[in-house]
């Protein structure tokens, strides 16, 4: 598995960026603070369609090619 594979199926990617956006709009609006804004790793992930920690351990949310 290539480091810069697509490893994030189509939920997880959903998940990523809606998390993202709400932290992100939370932040902005003083909610939560600074911190909040930690919510554009979610966010990017979820847009690329890869995350680093997945790659790392082997482990990939997308569909498997010929349902098995």
């Amino acid at each position: 598995m290539s480091f810069l594979s697509n490893n994030v199926g189509t939920l997880d990617r959903a998940v990523r960026i809606g998390a993202g956006v709400l932290l992100i709009a939370l932040a902005a609006m003083g909610t939560i603070g600074v911190w909040g804004y930690i919510g554009v790793v979610p966010l990017l992930t979820g847009v690329v369609g890869t995350c680093p920690a997945y790659s790392l351990f082997g482990f990939s949310t997308c569909a498997r090619d010929g349902g098995r």
